[in-house]
Parts: structure tokens; sequence; C-alpha cells
């Protein structure tokens, strides 16, 4: 699967708003968004006139690079959350945050989303006790999400780093033993993220 490997400041900037790409670094001073917060380019800070459709797809990239899928990815999330029984937006929002790389991201096993993604990769979690390296695989209630034992240190670490990160309600944490399970579907008001996902239906649904 093919993944975004620029600037990932860019990013930031160019939705406006901090998008935490690179953990904590993101909470201080050397966050880009802070010293220069305007779109990226050379004629950024050109006053330009938002259309209605700038809107929908601003929109709908801010929730793409949120969670690190590209297109092709993004619209297979879409058209499953489209067969799912209630809110398509809903269905979309907690599909993406079922994934395991987001799963381990908001645990606090990891600094970042591609730091949790690099440490699927390798082989470096267990779910349910079988060894996972697909970041986009899609947890369920009751799947146990656990450290392998030559990693739990390098875990260890990014997780006291990550100590007064809150753990989303669906999911509990155990620290000591560097487990997270999944105690429910995630639900809208668990996404922390200020998305305005009806814009994002009203797009893709053209």
């Amino acid at each position: 699967m093919a993944r975004y490997i620029d600037n990932k400041c860019k990013l930031c900037r160019r939705e406006g708003m901090k998008l935490f790409l690179k953990g904590q670094r993101c909470f201080t001073d050397k966050c880009s968004l802070s010293r220069r917060d305007y779109p990226p380019g050379v004629h950024a800070q050109r006053r330009s006139k938002v259309t209605d459709y700038g809107l929908h797809l601003r929109e709908k990239q801010k929730l793409k690079r949120i969670y690190g899928v590209l297109e092709r990815q993004f619209r297979l999330y879409f058209k499953e959350a489209e067969r799912l029984r209630g809110n398509t937006g809903e269905n979309l929002l907690s599909l993406l945050e079922r994934r395991l790389d987001n799963v381990v991201l908001s645990s606090g096993f990891a600094l970042s989303r591609n730091h949790a993604r690099q440490l699927i990769n390798h082989g470096h979690f267990l779910v349910n006790g079988r060894r996972v390296d697909i970041p986009s695989y899609l947890v369920r209630p009751g799947d146990k999400v656990t450290v392998k034992e030559k990693t739990k240190k390098l875990v260890a670490d990014a997780f006291e780093i990550n100590k007064s990160q809150v753990v989303p309600d669906w999911l509990t944490v155990a620290g000591d033993a560097l487990q997270a399970e999944v105690v429910s579907l995630p639900r809208r008001e668990h996404v922390p993220h200020p998305i305005q996902e009806q814009l994002i239906i009203e797009l893709c649904s053209k």
C-alpha cells in the first residue's frame, strides 16, 4: 500500500490545524504551524475565495491525512460505511478509529501514527496472541492487543512519554502489561478530531 513520505508539517499548514502527525513534537514550539500559520507555497498568503466544493474537499483531505490513508483506500472505507447499517458518516469514522495503527496510537504505545505503523509492519504487536503486521487491520470488541516480549522496552518508553494522554472509552489499557483491549465499537463522541463528516458524505455521494 502506498504511503505519504513528503514533509508532514505541510499537511497541517494546508489544513490550517494541527493534525498531530509528529506526536509530541506537535505540542512544542517546534511545531511549524505555530510559526507559519498559513498554507505552504509561494502564493499561499494571497486572499482567495473558498468555494462550496473547496469546503467539502478540505474536510475530506483533513480526515484522510489524520488517519494516514490515501484516496483509493479512503474510497473503500466509504463504500463499506455505506453498506453498514446506521449513519454513513459515523460508520466511516468508526471504521477509521478501528484501524490497528490507530488503536496502538490511542493506547499510548507509539509516539506518532507513523511510528505505530512502523512497529506493526515489523510485527511487534499481537492481536489475540497472533502476530498482525497490517496497520489497517480492523479490531473488534473483545480483541486484545499486546506487545511482543522483545519490543516491550521500546513500547514502554513511548508509553511513559504518553502517560498524560487520555485513552478513549472504547479501549481499556493495562500499562504494566502493555495490553489494550477493545471493549466496544467506537462511536461518534469518541472521535477527538473536529471533523464535519456530513460534508464528506455529501462530496463522496455525488
